[in-house]
């Protein structure tokens, strides 16, 4: 069975060992290849890295800010994820809002509700090959403080099993890519608990993977240390219509058991000009 943890590696040794000198906006410069695929068994554990210690608060705010159609800043930093902050600045808005960003086109895009159109879709026709969000929104791209990094998602139900599979423009493989990773498995979770399902795969569709320049030694530490157990998830309740309305766990009602991982290794953000 596919382990994330052997997954990660295997990516960061192929950027190391063969990836290319790419350029990017930011003005950093990048180590880069080009479209991978990574992919965990949920029955494994659930899918945060060990390798360096990952805040699963920031991850799981996130998503719940997603799913709830939120775009400000205040719930982020309220909740301590205060990344955004230098993009938002970058910017030049004002409004303390990201734009029309992933929770804007996850709840509304161009008025439908595509998140209640999954649930629903996923509890009267689960066979359905059209069980996809998407978070790609050209008529609104310059009014986002960055284009969405992860764009999709599309579920896949067979036999009593949920597997899901995102795709990813551009992954920053050493300080993004584990909190994407940890968001779409507790969305697979949320969704499979939801609908009575056990989460069975959990697949990355990558595009751009990188290591920023800055990062490259980073990755190296990360390589040196061993593996260790995943943690597990527990769900009070996932995520599922009430009298047509999506029902959003809250934070209270998902919890993270026996994560033990390595200490944090420290690598700079880089943000755009």
């Amino acid at each position: 069975m596919t382990n994330i943890e052997n997954e990660y590696r295997g990516l960061l040794s192929q950027i190391l060992n063969t990836g290319l000198h790419k350029e990017d906006r930011t003005g950093t410069g990048t180590r880069s290849i080009f479209g991978r695929t990574i992919r965990h068994q949920m029955a494994l554990g659930f899918p945060l890295l060990t390798g360096k210690k990952i805040s699963f608060n920031a991850a799981r705010t996130e998503l719940l800010w997603i799913l709830q159609g939120r775009t400000d800043l205040k719930y982020l930093e309220d909740n301590g994820v205060k990344y955004w902050r230098p993009d938002y600045e970058r910017s030049g808005r004002t409004d303390e809002t990201l734009g029309p960003v992933y929770g804007k086109q996850w709840r509304d895009f161009n008025g439908v509700d595509q998140l209640q159109n999954l649930v629903y879709s996923i509890n009267t026709n689960p066979d359905s090959r059209r069980l996809m969000v998407s978070a790609w929104a050209p008529h609104e791209m310059n009014e986002m403080v960055l284009p969405p990094c992860h764009y999709a998602f599309q579920v896949y139900i067979n036999n009593g099993i949920m597997d899901l599979m995102w795709q990813q423009r551009s992954a920053d493989v050493f300080l993004g890519l584990p909190y994407d990773i940890a968001m779409y498995g507790l969305l697979l979770e949320m969704l499979a608990k939801g609908a009575g399902l056990e989460p069975g795969q959990l697949i990355g569709q990558l595009g751009d993977c990188h290591l920023y320049n800055n990062h490259l030694d980073q990755a190296e530490v990360y390589l040196d240390r061993s593996k260790r157990p995943l943690p597990f998830l527990h769900l009070d309740k996932g995520i599922d219509l009430e009298m047509s309305n999506v029902r959003i766990p809250k934070a209270n009602e998902i919890k993270l058991i026996n994560y033990n991982p390595y200490p944090a290794i420290k690598a700079e953000l880089s943000v755009g000009k």
